[in-house]
């Protein structure tokens, strides 16, 4: 299987593309540490603090990975939607919103992290794959669970972004979501 990322651009200027940029490329890369300090340690143009000063300040909306890829998105009515969460660990925060003590399938324990749902449109032909949404895990804050978030996505992506695809892979199952993914089989094949 052959896979593609599909970095979400948006308007910067220059000196904040290619940061962001390089950081996308060094998340990529990384198997096994995606923090802050790892990026700095490895790389000589950019420092811990400028990234964490982009990262703060910058508002990237959920809609904007769909903004990025829907012209470049090859439609497949055989094809799949695949919605999954990871934890990004952050142990030693104190003060950081949406950070909850959560299930990671990764380090296969609870630890404390920032949850994110993400929505990704899969092409069984040619294999590749766009990432078309995501939504991060903040109860406290919305009130939803990452089942909501996930449900939320497909809803919009079969009534809003009318995508076509056969198959839903979700890793929760349960009643919930089944009667919800029977409930849209009108919309997709």
């Amino acid at each position: 299987m052959l896979y593609y990322f599909i970095m979400i651009t948006f308007t910067l200027p220059e000196q904040k593309q290619n940061l962001y940029s390089d950081y996308c490329q060094f998340l990529i890369a990384s198997f096994t540490n995606r923090t802050q300090t790892y990026f700095a340690d490895h790389t000589e143009k950019w420092s811990h603090d400028q990234l964490n000063r982009f990262l703060r300040n910058e508002n990237i909306p959920s809609s904007e990975p769909w903004e990025s890829v829907k012209t470049d998105i090859e439609f497949d009515e055989d094809g799949y939607i695949i919605f999954d969460d990871v934890v990004l660990s952050k142990a030693f925060a104190k003060a950081i919103e949406a950070v909850y003590p959560q299930w990671s399938g990764s380090d296969k324990k609870v630890i404390q992290g920032i949850g994110i749902v993400t929505c990704v449109s899969v092409n069984s032909k040619t294999q590749e794959y766009w990432i078309i949404d995501y939504r991060i895990f903040d109860k406290a804050h919305d009130g939803k669970t990452k089942i909501d978030h996930g449900l939320e996505m497909l809803h919009n992506a079969v009534l809003k972004k009318h995508l076509l695809f056969r198959t839903v892979l979700i890793v929760c199952y349960n009643i919930k979501n089944t009667k919800s993914i029977r409930k849209s089989q009108g919309f997709f094949k």
